[in-house]
């Protein structure tokens, strides 16, 4: 399944992880930046003289660890996540509630004493309450702060558009209600229908019934674990099932009906006949029955030829009696004349009729008169103009006078149809261009949902050759998509460092530079070359000043844990060359994903142009 993760980056990786695991795919989309606060001036005073240490997150044991370095003091954890988190950082004993705050209270009442001294509750500023039991003395002090997104975040914003995400996980109610306000916010609440909430608890599913969710569920307990079980007992994508409401129960058993998978295709354009050739098949109908009957007129019986030509006129009375003789000769090669020249058009017709698409101009300009017909014309009006006996000539002048009609008929005929050509033109071009618009939106559409799923493999740091695999037939005559693929294809295999993972060797990495950092080869730097190798005592923070190298690091160190990882190569690169042994796989790794996200960014900008372009 493809989940959606808006917990703070750390914790979204670590769980992006779990569920690749487990075989889903994650898309991170944190609606929280947590910041570290300084503690207050008395807090070591405060920290000397409490029994214990109560820790409700995982962020409060790394503000803990960051605020001093005490680690003597003995940890009770909310839940099993903040307990293994606190124990890597070096707490020494530590001890988990797995639980919620009732389960934390309850632990720390059974093994506690009221008499032996107060509590030190390490919290966010938005924690409300104490998860002390009565009779305990509980001091509370803030060290980090979670500060909502004022937006909702693009690989949110785009795999929800693209319909690309199938579960979203919840761990707090505060972030249901900030999900709920900037899906609403952001226009996307319909974009819910098909997705199931997973919430940590009851209280965190409580916001989550604003959204039109296909199911809200709320897991058996209030860890990561039971979490995780919990998207495993949804049915495959696809299944529909009635909407849930909040519950601990267990979800219906998984459906038998396989999952479609939903991959960026594009449904290719059916062509028929169309307009243009209907028109065509009627227009050389028409020519072939108009020439038909023209040149049969000699052959028509008296009756049918009286109603072509209309009613005779009256013959002279007598006729002049000095009448020369008709030149008959000239009159049947007149005839035969005409008859060549309507078979020579019939056939230009035809011919004209088998290329009519390409035959029609592109910028729709009236084409030029048929040089046949002008010439029929001309060969009409000069036998008309002959002088002949009046009496012998009027038969002739009949026949002329209907020929005449009969081009002017068919020259209206073809005038008519070069207009329903134009037309017809007209709307087979702009039935192409509403196609064009389209076949561009969905392909913009397509390649957002697939930035989104790089994005969130680049976050967790897992491979995306399958997801860079539905570019390419998106990409044919797409140069921009083409280069676009190039840049990513080379770490698409093993995928590129998370940030997190980068901001967890920072330490190492850091403690191998300042080691390295020896002015000269004496035997003294030497020694504290080694002792700087083995204990790391140097300061950390965004507001350690100067330009030593201890300095650099302490602020690139905070840059990182703030998500500026392009501050942070900038302020390594800036080291001494005696550091650059130290540093290099660090930053290979930091400039790797650097490129990556950056190719990503663009490839998410490309998809918005075409949607942008589909619209105008």
């Amino acid at each position: 399944m493809r989940v959606l993760i808006i917990r703070p980056e750390r914790e979204a990786a670590a769980l992006a992880q779990a569920l690749a695991a487990r075989g889903h795919q994650a898309v991170i989309a944190p609606l929280f930046h947590v910041q570290v606060l300084h503690p207050p001036e008395d807090f070591a005073a405060m920290l000397a003289a409490c029994q214990a240490i109560l820790i409700t997150s995982a962020n409060g044991a790394r503000a803990l660890a960051e605020a001093s370095e005490q680690r003597s003091k003995p940890v009770f954890a909310v839940g099993d996540a903040t307990a293994a988190t606190a124990e890597g950082l070096g707490f020494h004993s530590v001890t988990s509630a797995s639980g919620e705050a009732a389960a934390l209270a309850n632990l720390v009442r059974q093994r506690l004493d009221p008499a032996k001294g107060p509590l030190l509750h390490v919290s966010g500023a938005d924690v409300a309450g104490s998860p002390a039991p009565d009779g305990f003395e509980v001091k509370r002090v803030v060290l980090y702060e979670a500060r909502q997104a004022a937006a909702l975040p693009d690989s949110a914003r785009a795999a929800l558009a693209a319909r690309a995400v199938d579960v979203a996980t919840f761990f707090s109610p505060r972030s249901s209600d900030a999900f709920v306000q900037l899906v609403t916010a952001a226009g996307l609440a319909d974009a819910c229908r098909a997705v199931s909430a997973i919430a940590i608890s009851p209280a965190a599913a409580q916001p989550l019934g604003a959204l039109p969710f296909a199911r809200t569920v709320a897991a058996e307990r209030p860890t990561r674990q039971a979490v995780l079980d919990e998207i495993d007992r949804l049915p495959p994508p696809g299944v529909q099932s009635p909407r849930e409401t909040m519950t601990d129960a267990d979800p219906p058993p998984d459906s038998p009906i396989e999952p479609k998978p939903v991959d960026a295709t594009i449904v290719p354009v059916r062509r028929g006949l169309g307009v243009v050739g209907a028109f065509v098949i009627g227009l050389v109908a028409a020519v072939i029955v108009l020439a038909a009957a023209v040149l049969s007129l000699p052959y028509w019986p008296q009756e049918a030829r009286t109603l072509w030509r209309g009613p005779p006129t009256a013959p002279p009375a007598a006729p002049p009696p000095a009448a020369p003789a008709i030149d008959t000769a000239q009159l049947d090669a007149a005839k035969r004349e005409l008859n060549a020249r309507l078979d020579d058009l019939d056939k230009k017709v035809r011919a004209a009729a088998n290329t009519a698409a390409q035959a029609v101009p592109s910028d729709n300009r009236p084409a030029a008169p048929d040089p046949a017909i002008a010439e029929l014309r001309r060969k009409v009006e000069a036998l008309e103009n002959k002088p002949q006996p009046e009496a012998d000539t009027s038969a002739l002048k009949t026949e002329i006078t209907a020929l005449r009609a009969a081009v002017q008929s068919l020259d209206q005929t073809v005038a008519g149809q070069k207009a329903s050509v134009d037309k017809a033109t007209e709307a087979a071009t702009a039935s192409t261009a509403n196609e064009q618009k389209a076949l561009a939106a969905a392909r913009g559409s397509a390649v957002i949902g697939i930035a989104a799923r790089i994005s969130a493999a680049l976050t967790a740091g897992l491979p995306f050759t399958t997801d860079l695999a539905l570019l390419q037939p998106l990409a044919a005559g797409d140069a921009k998509l083409g280069e676009l693929i190039a840049a990513l294809q080379p770490t698409a295999a093993k995928g590129v460092a998370s940030r997190a993972s980068l901001a967890g060797s920072f330490p190492a990495m850091a403690k191998a530079a300042m080691a390295d950092d020896l002015a000269d080869d004496s035997f003294w730097q030497r020694l504290l070359g080694k002792l700087k190798s083995v204990v790391s005592l140097r300061r950390v923070g965004a507001d350690v000043q100067g330009d030593s190298v201890e300095a650099r690091l302490a602020r690139a160190e905070a840059a990182v844990n703030d998500g500026d990882l392009a501050k942070a190569v900038e302020l390594v690169k800036s080291l001494p060359p005696q550091t650059s042994r130290a540093t290099a796989d660090w930053l290979a790794r930091a400039d790797a994903h650097l490129a990556a996200r950056h190719a990503v960014d663009q490839l998410a900008a490309q998809g918005v142009a075409l949607l942008g372009s589909a619209q105008r």
